[in-house]
């Protein structure tokens, strides 16, 4: 049998194409049907966002957040707040922190359904398990928007507190959210976890250790799928995180499967912490008043907090002025997406698409 050789074969996904979740371009060389190489591409929704943001004032960027992460706006506009807030060195009321733990909670479940559904159809459910997952992120929105009138770019949270406090009809139909979820997320588990087709795709693919997961600063689900229980809100605590109980799901091989373990795990650690929220609940303002044209003293600061996909960090500096010096974000869906190669290399395009799906990125973070 003589030796066959072949040409390696470069194929180009994107920036427009229904496996890259968003204007993301790779080019993948293949031997055969094993990818030797992957090379990414990004920036093609870049704004010049941190740039801009140094021409507004504090409060006229929180609108910016929204647009980064636009499936999780509340904790992007929480971590913005918090980094202002310790720039200025403003106390926040105790209500206020209560209602952004809260907020923060519910934004994750809506990020995860959001998740798991998609990873699901890429996988090849075509969009029944995400019609699942819609019918609880849809219940959401639906509190978001009748807190602040919006659903996806909510621009809630404010630096100081929180715009509004609570409608009267928004705990009981959080109370009626929170009583479905078990049941719905049992549900989730039954129809995915030991599905045939989710369980031949996903184990064994995408596999990230732990070590690499550390050095590439990975963050979120992805650090936490590969075995690594890290989680800012009980490793550096912001807004009453120290007072609430949960567990940190972890994984054990870092795979595609682990990392859907890992999420559906997190949802139910989500109603934990909002049960105890809603009964902790205290009275008071929600918010403390600011000059709109706020001038922190000069100095830097640098806040985060754990984001629905990993650690969200914003750097702020203040020359003193009405407008930030310096603006830089942290954006876990730009770190957790530079293993992508690591993650590729050796498998099959059949395998890289799902493993893109499931590091669960959104473009307007990673390029912002």
């Amino acid at each position: 049998m003589p030796d066959v050789t072949t040409e390696p074969l470069v194929v180009n996904f994107g920036p427009q194409h229904p496996s890259t979740h968003g204007v993301f371009r790779m080019r993948v060389t293949l031997d055969g049907e094993r990818i030797t190489d992957v090379d990414m591409v990004v920036g093609y929704l870049h704004r010049s966002m941190e740039k801009l943001a140094e021409e507004r004032t504090y409060i006229q960027n929180i609108p910016f957040t929204d647009r980064m992460d636009y499936l999780s706006a509340m904790s992007n506009n929480l971590a913005y707040c918090l980094a202002v807030e310790k720039l200025a060195g403003i106390e926040v009321p105790e209500r206020a922190d209560y209602i952004r733990v809260i907020m923060a909670e519910l934004q994750r479940i809506a990020n995860h359904a959001m998740a798991i559904g998609a990873y699901t159809n890429d996988i090849g459910t075509y969009f029944t398990p995400l019609m699942y997952m819609f019918r609880e992120r849809e219940k959401v929105l639906d509190l978001f928007e009748m807190t602040c009138g919006a659903r996806l770019t909510t621009n809630y949270i404010r630096i100081g507190g929180v715009a509004f406090d609570l409608p009267p009809e928004f705990l009981p139909a959080l109370r009626r959210l929170l009583d479905e979820m078990p049941e719905r997320i049992q549900e989730y588990s039954d129809l995915l976890l030991e599905n045939e087709i989710i369980l031949a795709r996903s184990r064994g693919t995408g596999v990230l250790p732990a070590d690499l997961a550390i050095n590439a600063s990975m963050s979120g689900p992805m650090l936490r799928a590969s075995g690594v229980a890290w989680d800012l809100r009980k490793a550096d605590p912001y807004c009453v995180y120290d007072r609430m109980q949960f567990d940190i799901p972890v994984g054990v091989n870092g795979d595609n499967y682990d990392r859907l373990v890992v999420r559906l795990e997190e949802l139910k650690q989500s109603v934990r912490i909002i049960e105890q929220a809603v009964e902790q609940l205290p009275g008071g303002p929600v918010k403390v008043n600011v000059p709109l044209a706020m001038r922190p003293p000069a100095g830097e600061a640098y806040a985060r907090i754990e984001a629905p996909k990993g650690e969200l960090g914003f750097y702020l500096v203040s020359d003193g002025g009405p407008t930030p010096y310096r603006f830089k974000i942290r954006a876990p869906s730009l770190i957790n997406l530079s293993v992508l190669k690591e993650l590729l290399v050796g498998g099959t395009i059949a395998d890289a698409i799902i493993t893109l799906g499931n590091i669960d990125i959104v473009l307007g973070e990673v390029d912002r």
